[in-house]
């Protein structure tokens, strides 16, 4: 009887420590700090982690898809209507960018890069091949135009030029050649004067088979929220084209890689070499992706906004002073002058007078927002989709007529998704890593309802041993009954 009673007064001692080891546990957060902490050393930029291979050579396919405006009335817009486009597309290309030239710098806390893309041409997931014709702005005349438009003389040669060799403010070529370059008549001409001047024009053109230029990202080895994020770009550790200190700071990552143990308060920065800058995004709301759970972050209007709205977006404005309104961009000062504009697909969050401009944009967040959607624990991206629209300010030079009466626009030409979503090997291993995380990070509650369990255990054997069953002489029935 004496041993049974110790028996059962040790299941309620240790049912009170286990819930009061379960609750400090809970309280001291020891066993999630104790998994980011295990994060934190596997996600670094060194031989041998999966985050370096993955960064290395990311294994989910990405796409690039591009989606061009066909302008259906070139004459009316001569003669000052709005222009009329419809979007043609997708033509769309499998992207491969891994990392070359990867060399480790001071003791393995920095390493050197260059980010190499090839885009092969995917006929089954376009609409048409290649060789498909697309009317649109001529932009190596707009941009010889802007440039020649305050001298006279030369700009009455060139437009003499245009006018014998039937080139005018408009022009129709292939997607490929619209994509990856041509040989322009009018640059062919200029180069006799001009030899240093390349003859030939491309959207992308120079950018297939290529990198971006010389990178050098922190690996993450002494501060985990530096894993990936960008140090220098093609030796500088700031850009110049623009007119403010912060708006040339080069912040964040390339845009493929994230830090881990990300939290929904958090900033994610980013570099574009696209847009000539860095942004950032901000949590939107949880996703799902195959299954795991991560967070999807957006570039909030405010990134692109005018600095009536923003006022750290002056430096944007150039020339200085120069700002053309909310949800555009003026790159032309690190596109060699050509007169690009940059912008979300559709002018989607940009002012409502780009919109209406031109007839046939029809703004839509779904289809023209970019996302990135990420795993909270290891930074790894599970859904992403970069959407950019390249523009060309269109307006009217009295030396040159080949502008007839045509109004200042923003012209759409083509806008690009590049996406990615993460492939089925990779969704499983992080799978497994998700599980591991919550049995850990859920030990203290497993504890508390142990505790729980052993207490109701205990409960239910001292109400027994405090009103034990009748005796057999009680049990038995009374005689004569």
């Amino acid at each position: 009887m004496l041993l049974k009673s110790c028996c059962i007064y040790s299941i309620g001692v240790f049912s009170i420590l286990i819930l009061i080891a379960g609750i400090s546990l809970v309280l001291s957060n020891v066993f999630p700090l104790l998994l980011q902490s295990m994060v934190k050393k596997e996600v670094v930029l060194k031989n041998g982690t999966e985050a370096f291979e993955a960064w290395e050579n990311p294994p989910p396919p990405v796409y690039m898809q591009f989606y061009f405006f066909n302008l259906t009335n070139p004459l009316e817009v001569l003669d000052g209507d709005r222009p009329a486009v419809v979007e043609i597309g997708p033509y769309t290309y499998r992207e491969y960018r891994p990392m070359e030239q990867v060399n480790f710098l001071d003791n393995g806390t920095k390493v050197a890069a260059v980010n190499t893309k090839t885009y092969i041409f995917q006929p089954n997931m376009s609409r048409g091949p290649e060789s498909d014709l697309i009317r649109t702005v001529n932009i190596p005349a707009m941009t010889v135009m802007a440039q020649f438009r305050d001298h006279t003389l030369i700009a009455n040669l060139i437009s003499a030029y245009m006018k014998s060799s039937n080139e005018g403010l408009f022009t129709t070529q292939t997607v490929g050649e619209l994509l990856w370059g041509y040989q322009d008549g009018l640059l062919r001409t200029l180069k006799v004067f001009k030899p240093d001047l390349d003859d030939v024009f491309g959207l992308f053109y120079k950018n297939n088979a290529t990198n971006d230029g010389n990178y050098v990202f922190f690996t993450g080895q002494q501060n985990y929220k530096d894993f990936a994020r960008v140090d220098t770009w093609n030796g500088e550790s700031s850009l110049k084209w623009w007119t403010t200190d912060e708006c040339n700071m080069i912040n964040g990552t390339n845009g493929a890689s994230f830090h881990p143990i990300i939290n929904k308060n958090e900033t994610l920065y980013m570099f574009s070499s696209d847009l000539c800058r860095s942004l950032y995004a901000l949590y939107e709301k949880d996703v799902r992706v195959k299954g795991v759970p991560g967070y999807r972050f957006i570039p909030p209007s405010k990134v692109f906004a005018n600095l009536t709205v923003n006022p750290d977006n002056a430096g944007f404005c150039v020339p200085a002073g120069n700002c053309l309104g909310s949800g555009v961009l003026n790159v032309s000062a690190c596109k060699q002058g050509a007169p690009i504009i940059m912008s979300s697909p559709h002018f989607y969050q940009a002012d409502e007078k780009f919109v209406v401009d031109v007839f046939g944009m029809k703004p839509n967040k779904e289809h023209h927002q970019t996302t990135i959607d990420i795993n909270p624990l290891t930074g790894i991206i599970l859904q992403a989709a970069k959407r950019l629209q390249v523009n060309v300010y269109v307006e009217k030079i009295s030396t040159f007529s080949q502008t007839g009466n045509v109004r200042t626009v923003v012209f759409p030409v083509v806008y690009l998704n590049e996406s990615v979503v993460i492939d089925d090997e990779s969704a499983k291993k992080l799978h497994v890593v998700v599980a591991e995380g919550n049995i850990v990070v859920n030990v203290p509650f497993m504890l508390i309802g142990l505790g729980i369990i052993l207490g109701a255990v205990f409960m239910v054997l001292m109400c027994r041993q405090k009103h034990p069953e009748g005796t057999a002489a009680e049990r038995q029935p009374l005689l004569g009954s």
